[in-house]
């Protein structure tokens, strides 16, 4: 039955009882309803214009419980909204960056400490752990420039460099790094010879690896920063492996003999070096000693013709004497002159046996002259004099 219905009692769906009092009107429930909002936030309640009840006046709100006033209803309101202000701060870890989203777009990235955003719903935080490495292996088998089939393993460990780029501009930046990984490895191996990978080039190739995957990650803006790439010894297929082996073995032999013989010449070579030196400082030092001589000889010669010049006999009775002398002072003979058959003199033996060389065994056997030994001689005479200078 309708609530205004003939005989129904004018049963007032908003609370009304009896009377002849119609449906409320639409704009006047608005506006109470404004008035008891009002009144949440600090305003005065509205008057209570009849019973809580609900009789007498259509349209009317219960009114607010005893004891509670619009002042404290205005100071729970302030400590929520403070509450609300306060659940924008958040902490970023040492190990993490902070990404702020406003509205899910993109607007700053934080460094560790403390920080505020616009609480919910306007700003949200997304915390990137940036210290964390990842690794992966690859592993393939390839084809080097000299047409040799070489196994090849390597070992990436990457981390977070830009958490922004990292979250938004790629898409799965793992797997990108991935297949910019083996991409590379790739290009660089069929690039290379066989020895230059298994031999010396290990630790350069993966250098060149590093650096190349490295241009590309920066070109897709992942965000990541690849911190080492590790290539594990190459090694060739299972099915020449022995010949392999072989050839690796016959190379090593040629290493070893080759710095053999580099030691060897490393050894003769400053040897002969020291002695032509040697032999050539030699022959500068007895160039200098002829020279020398030549020139003392000249100089002397010079001398001498100044004083043949100025005293001819006596100068050449000199130059007879010491030539004389010069050839017959290695001599071991004695020429006496004795006119007068006196053979009793002084003889100068220690003078005389200077000269002699040490007798060989068998001279030492045979009978040898003793010398007599002549006393004490007088005074010599002129006559004397000028034969003991004769005989010198």
């Amino acid at each position: 039955m309708a609530w205004n219905e003939p005989g129904g009692g004018n049963k007032d769906p908003w609370g009304g009882k009896g009377g002849d009092q119609g449906p409320p009107d639409l704009d006047e429930v608005v506006r109470k309803l404004q008035e008891r909002l009002g009144g949440l936030f600090g305003g005065k309640g509205p008057k209570s214009n009849g019973d809580d009840g609900g009789g007498g006046g259509g349209g009317r709100f219960p009114s607010l419980p005893s004891g509670i006033d619009g002042k404290m209803i205005g100071i729970a309101a302030g400590v929520l909204f403070v509450i609300w202000l306060a659940s924008g701060i958040y902490i970023i870890e040492p190990a993490e960056r902070g990404v702020v989203l406003r509205f899910g777009g993109y607007v700053d990235t934080t460094d560790p400490g403390p920080h505020w955003r616009l609480p919910f719903p306007f700003e949200s935080v997304v915390k990137v752990n940036v210290d964390q490495v990842s690794t992966f292996s690859h592993t393939a088998v390839m084809l080097t420039k000299d047409e040799n089939i070489v196994d090849v393993e390597l070992t990436v460990q990457a981390r977070i460099q830009d958490a922004a780029d990292y979250l938004f501009q790629d898409q799965n930046p793992d797997k990108s790094l991935k297949d910019a990984t083996e991409a590379v490895v790739r290009t660089t191996i069929g690039r290379s010879k066989l020895d230059y990978i298994v031999t010396e080039g290990r630790g350069a190739i993966s250098t060149d690896i590093q650096a190349r995957t490295q241009e590309l990650m920066n070109q897709y803006r992942t965000g990541l920063l690849i911190t080492s790439v590790n290539m594990q010894p190459a090694k060739p297929p299972e099915q020449v492996k022995d010949a392999f082996d072989d050839a690796i073995k016959a190379r090593e032999d040629k290493e070893r003999l080759e710095n053999k013989a580099e030691a060897y010449v490393n050894e003769v070579l400053p040897k002969a070096r020291g002695e032509a030196a040697r032999i050539e400082a030699d022959a500068m030092a007895y160039r200098d000693k002829v020279i020398a001589e030549s020139e003392g000889e000249a100089a002397r010669f010079v001398s001498v013709l100044a004083a043949y010049q100025k005293a001819p006999e006596v100068t050449r009775e000199r130059l007879y004497l010491e030539t004389m002398e010069k050839v017959l002072g290695d001599n071991s003979k004695v020429l006496i002159d004795a006119p007068q058959g006196n053979t009793m003199m002084y003889l100068p033996l220690d003078q005389m046996l200077k000269g002699r060389s040490a007798p060989t065994p068998a001279a030492a056997g045979s009978p040898q002259p003793q010398a007599r030994v002549a006393p004490e001689p007088e005074p010599t005479s002129e006559r004397s004099v000028n034969r003991d200078r004769r005989t010198r």
